[in-house]
């Protein structure tokens, strides 16, 4: 299963900005699908995720109300609405996913979109 992101770029801070991920493949079920970042110097995080079947996703303290994930799961696709962007957000942004293919459980990642807030 291939993820691909797009949606990146350079902004200002208190700016926002959508990022799009298109998962590819032969999907079966997606179990989960959403976001990771990494910083310059800092380890992978989790931002954002969204799980199948509930109404609910999980956020990082650091972006909760400002951040938002959803899916559109009849073009398995996810998307993180990012508004008050602040220079702590610049980073790689990676799409995630899990689930069931046609070869089996899945675990993929996109190839990553950098996010840059000027202050």
């Amino acid at each position: 299963v291939q993820l691909v992101e797009s949606g990146g770029g350079l902004v200002q801070a208190g700016d926002s900005l959508r990022l799009s991920c298109a998962a590819s493949g032969s999907i079966s079920s997606i179990n989960a699908m959403g976001w990771y970042r990494q910083a310059p110097g800092k380890q992978r995080e989790l931002v954002a995720m969204s799980i199948s079947g509930s109404h609910s996703a999980n956020y990082a303290e650091a972006v909760k109300g400002r951040f938002t994930v959803s899916r559109d799961n009849a073009k398995n696709m996810v998307y993180l609405q990012m508004k008050s962007l602040k220079p702590e957000d610049t980073a790689v942004y990676y799409c995630n996913a899990r689930g069931y293919s046609d070869h089996g459980a899945f675990g993929s990642w996109g190839q990553g979109t950098l996010v840059t807030v000027s202050s």
